[in-house]
């Protein structure tokens, strides 16, 4: 598709109807992202798309206009939305109910944690027309034999590489068999690895690919630092962050157990800070998100649960407070911040031993993560000493590469380059 750049700075010229452009000016949608730039047209064609595109730029918009448009052509037709988390349900929905209500299209949430009786009554409902629903939740409703998915026109799978992984595909696979042969499948994520693609191709029809940026790639906008320290340095050096930081703060942890020791770590030093994980109950996930949202709560710390499912403006700071078990949540996580053209910047920290990790992302995202010379650290950790966490590198029984970073540093300070707050360290770890 040629990209006309007038055509770029509003919604008109992109297929979408006069009934649909009102509302999306008064929803005060001017200018589309280039995901929606791209996808809106091919997708209300009812064409199949695989739309690859980093997070914070707009995907639930670029699906969202061509269903509503799309079902409104179809006054028989439904469509279904599969998300991998209770929280990317809630927020399509948002999403989806501001655009689908002017039109008596209404959507039904499908997830654990909420009332099964309400959820039927809503089904039965002929104004409920659009499904978003996590695959364990719609399962139960299919078994039950309470949703009938044989009139889905258009099938979504948002976040997509997530839900085709190996403890979704399953899932997904029992699904497929109760949709109809004739439909419109539109895949979305920001990562979409290549053993990914070859399942999606299972469940799609020639469709169109639109890689706005290559897939992994971080938001365009979000600036990364990294701290080498040890686990018993963490608590403190987030604590001194926290201080210099006064924006919000979404702080990622590996384990439950672990967001629970921050979290009351945090209010013992009189943050105000929520949780959210997995032994949370709906509601308590629910009031501690729009506790966020709100500013309620300043900070919030999560496990991955929710690297996939916050859409907050203004997240001032990720924190990744431990590496992900998936290096592709890390693009995931730090896409929290920095959303919908904003700027913002992501902190991680790793432990001396985990270089492997560290290149791992580096060969995902393709940048060299930024080593801190961060204020927040003592001088003495310039030389390695003490308690204080450690820039120099990884192993310190390898000098050669601890000199390369200094070099490195002292190479982009004397250019003028590196400034005060970060330096990029040299060549990416994998390309060392």
């Amino acid at each position: 598709m040629t990209q006309d750049m007038n055509s770029f700075t509003t919604f008109g010229g992109l297929g979408i109807a006069p009934a649909m452009l009102d509302i999306l000016d008064r929803l005060k949608f001017v200018t589309p992202t280039p995901i929606q730039y791209k996808a809106i047209p091919v997708a209300v064609e009812g064409k199949d798309v695989l739309g690859i595109a980093q997070t914070g730029t707009g995907k639930t918009l670029a699906f969202g206009v061509p269903i509503i448009q799309r079902l409104l052509q179809q006054p028989h037709g439904r469509a279904l939305i599969l998300v991998p988390t209770r929280e990317l349900a809630l927020q399509v929905d948002e999403t989806l109910r501001k655009l689908g209500q002017p039109f008596n299209v209404r959507s039904v949430i499908l997830i654990g944690g909420m009332n099964m009786t309400m959820q039927i009554q809503a089904l039965r409902k002929a104004s409920t027309r659009v499904l978003i629903a996590t695959p364990g939740r719609l399962l139960d409703h299919i078994e039950q034999k309470t949703v009938n998915l044989s009139d889905m026109k258009t099938v979504v799978l948002d976040e997509a590489d997530r839900m085709l992984d190996m403890g979704f595909a399953p899932q997904v696979r029992r699904i497929a068999k109760f949709l109809p042969h004739e439909r419109q499948t539109l895949f979305f994520s920001a990562t979409m690895p290549d053993e990914i693609l070859s399942i999606a191709s299972e469940y799609m029809k020639l469709p169109i690919r639109i890689e706005i940026a290559r897939q992994g790639t971080a938001a365009e906008k979000v600036s990364q630092e990294l701290f080498i320290v040890t686990q018993d340095q963490k608590r403190t050096l987030l604590a001194k962050l926290l201080d210099e930081y006064r924006g919000s703060v979404l702080i990622f942890a590996r384990t439950k157990a672990n967001v629970k020791k921050i979290t009351r770590a945090l209010n013992d030093l009189r943050h105000s800070a929520a949780e959210i994980h997995a032994n949370r109950s709906l509601g308590q996930r629910r009031q501690a998100l729009e506790g966020f949202k709100t500013g309620r709560y300043r900070i919030l710390v999560a496990t991955d649960i929710a690297a996939r499912g916050i859409d907050v403006k203004g997240i001032e700071l990720v924190v990744n407070y431990d590496l992900p078990d998936d290096v592709d949540n890390y693009v995931h996580r730090i896409g929290r911040t920095g959303r919908a053209g904003h700027t913002g910047h992501a902190i991680t920290f790793a432990a001396p031993d985990q270089g492997g990790q560290v290149r791992d992302i580096e060969r995902l995202t393709r940048e060299s993560l930024k080593v801190s010379t961060h204020a927040a650290i003592p001088p003495q950790a310039f030389t390695g000493h003490g308690s204080a966490p450690k820039r120099h590198g990884y192993n310190s029984s390898r000098p050669r590469q601890q000199n390369r970073w200094r070099n490195s540093r002292s190479k982009q300070q004397g250019q003028g380059q590196g400034g005060s707050g970060s330096h990029q360290g040299g060549k990416p770890f994998w390309k060392r």
